[in-house]
């Protein structure tokens, strides 16, 4: 089983919690304007790296009449994704080398992963798979607002930790995390590049405000929480990546500095104690159109 990403880049909970507050059905038609499918058809979705499975579950929400499959080459965001999300067929396979037929799928959609990938091998397979006039959908986030409340602040423990983590991390460059980033004019001029027509583009504005009086308290204490799910799992990152330079001990010591931070919080939003720190997400949305046979011969005769 293949697990380098879960252990060493993201844990499936911190992808899983992160992604369903920008998934969440609050946000709904905002996306579904952007992806422009008729929710009454029968479509047959597959979307790739899929991670612990968020967005495949929203998919499955939004587009009940359609056929989820989603796809992961990290086993353990598959195994997690299959006991937190139901309606959706989860596979361990990979991008590059996708298990289906030539145009089986409506519809493609990936959410921050062509960073990760090379543009060639990212768009190939999909080119492969989508049926004529196939809708592929590409996800991307880009620099949003993050504001931290005064509980969150570093503890000189926690600074000389990650200093001393520094020194031996290098996991962004072994696994070539973020290595084909593209800026909002070039993405989508490389999805024209590789074949796809009609390309738009739209953003979907997602804001994460605990203190804001139209936050549900259940919304609220999730956006917390999946902030220290990922402090958490990024302990446990260093943790599986550097065993030889961390005591079970530190470890231990520097997840109970989290969790009472995350403690803290909870406790001054169950308080009314407003801190108004917020995190604003902005995802870009890319929508291309697979040409059909009769559109793709005349653009070849005409490079002849």
């Amino acid at each position: 089983m293949n697990t380098i990403w879960s252990k060493y880049i993201q844990g499936a909970k911190t992808l899983y919690y992160s992604r369903k507050l920008r998934f969440d059905d609050k946000f709904a038609s905002e996306y579904k304007e952007l992806f422009g499918l008729d929710e009454t058809n029968q479509l047959k979705i597959l979307e790739i790296g899929c991670g612990s499975g968020a967005l495949a579950g929203s998919l499955a929400r939004w587009y009940p009449n359609a056929e989820i499959i989603a796809i992961d080459r990290d086993g353990e965001f598959i195994r997690f994704a299959k006991e937190h999300e139901k309606g959706v067929t989860f596979i361990e396979a990979d991008i590059a080398a996708l298990p289906f037929a030539n145009e089986s799928f409506d519809v493609v959609i990936s959410n921050t992963v062509c960073e990760h990938i090379e543009p060639s091998v990212f768009y190939k397979e999909q080119l492969r798979v989508l049926k004529p006039n196939g809708v592929c959908l590409v996800l991307s986030s880009r620099k949003g607002i993050t504001v931290a409340p005064d509980c969150y602040v570093e503890s000189d423990y926690e600074k000389v930790f990650w200093q001393k983590a520094e020194q031996f991390d290098n996991a962004v460059e072994k696994y070539g995390v973020g290595k084909y980033y593209l800026n909002e004019a070039k993405l989508p001029a490389v999805m024209e590049r590789y074949g796809f027509k009609s390309v738009k583009t739209g953003y979907v504005i997602a804001n994460l405000t605990p203190d804001n009086p139209d936050t549900a308290p259940e919304f609220a204490r999730a956006i917390i929480n999946a902030d220290r799910y990922a402090a958490i799992e990024s302990i446990e990152s260093v943790e599986y990546s550097m065993p030889e330079h961390f005591s079970s001990k530190e470890i231990a010591e520097m997840k109970r500095i989290v969790n009472n931070k995350y403690d803290t919080r909870i406790n001054q939003y169950d308080n009314n104690e407003k801190q108004w720190d917020t995190t604003v997400s902005v995802t870009m949305v890319l929508r291309g159109i697979k040409p059909n046979v009769t559109e793709i011969c005349k653009t070849a005769s005409k490079v002849i």
